[in-house]
């Protein structure tokens, strides 16, 4: 018995250390500190007041984010009033929300598929919408982002599971997309751009706020997980798909990537990071997306390495 107590404590501290944070399949999610009144809705799937969220009457154009992990739930085009006190959405951000009928199987719960928060419960057949959907959510379960503070940034630097992997882990990015941008095929698909002949590059498009993080910082980060000395391709991977590019969407992002260029030159390195102005952004297939996340590996030719 004398050796229970001292084994408590021990669970006891590591719970405490670690319940700020969760470890997915390599990817570590973290979490928001909550309130004691969110901790009951979002932990303990209680239920706030009808008619007292922040967002039961708000109208602004952003996304609605998940209060304790920050994942993209809901974006604004799809809210609606429904009148039932809480606020309605009538579609999710693919992948964002699960679905678990509730114990009794009168009705469906829904939680943030990243940290498993309680969001709400999810009805059909009501015909308030075409769509004939509504998700009821607390507004204590989300957070919100306006579209004002909502920018996005384009690279490319090899395959894009790796960059992708490592933007993701960027305070302030609220998401990674893998795609293709420039070439000259409309839609191309992974097939056609590994040819090398559509003039594509595998690119990534970061989504983030800028009241937690800015383009530089971003920009430092893409010049910091790849090697953007190496022309032709980026490690094993070989092509013209594969070189590293910085797509601007403006002059003053073209002054920042010329600037970060000088002070890498200035400290010896060789950069052939093309700049290019960004043109249309063509999302990968669902496999590519969170290819590492899904599988539960780590990248073979992307690696953190300081440079600034």
């Amino acid at each position: 018995m004398k050796y229970i107590a001292p084994i408590l404590i021990s669970i006891a501290l590591l719970t405490i250390l670690y319940s700020g944070k969760k470890e997915t399949n390599n990817m570590s999610t973290q979490y928001n500190e909550l309130s004691p009144e969110e901790e009951k809705v979002i932990i303990h799937k209680g239920t706030e007041r009808p008619f007292t969220g922040k967002f039961e009457n708000f109208n602004e154009k952003g996304l609605y984010t998940c209060r304790q992990c920050g994942n993209i739930l809901y974006r604004y085009e799809d809210k609606f009033d429904s009148g039932c006190g809480w606020p309605a959405f009538d579609d999710e951000v693919k992948g964002a929300v699960n679905r678990t009928t509730d114990a009794d199987g009168s009705r469906t719960e829904i939680t943030c598929a990243r940290c498993g928060g309680h969001l709400g419960h999810v009805f059909t057949g009501e015909r308030l919408t075409d769509k004939n959907v509504r998700h009821c959510v607390n507004s204590t379960s989300m957070d919100f982002i306006p579209s004002a503070n909502i920018k996005k940034a384009y690279f490319a630097g090899g395959c894009f599971w790796g960059v992708e992997y490592y933007m993701e882990k960027l305070s302030g990015v609220l998401e990674v997309t893998s795609g293709y941008m420039d070439g000259h095929v409309k839609n191309p698909t992974y097939k056609q751009v590994c040819t090398g002949t559509t003039g594509h590059y595998e690119a990534v498009e970061v989504l983030y706020d800028d009241r937690k993080i800015d383009f530089e910082t971003v920009a430092r980060e893409f010049f910091e997980i790849h090697d953007p000395t190496q022309e032709g391709g980026q490690g094993p991977d070989m092509g013209s798909q594969y070189e590293s590019v910085v797509f601007y969407n403006n002059d003053s992002e073209k002054t920042v990537i010329e600037k970060l260029i000088g002070v890498l030159e200035s400290k010896g390195f060789e950069t052939v990071t093309k700049i290019l102005r960004a043109s249309e952004f063509w999302k990968a297939e669902d496999y590519h997306q969170d290819y590492y996340e899904h599988k539960g590996t780590t990248p073979y030719c992307h690696g953190k390495t300081k440079r600034f």
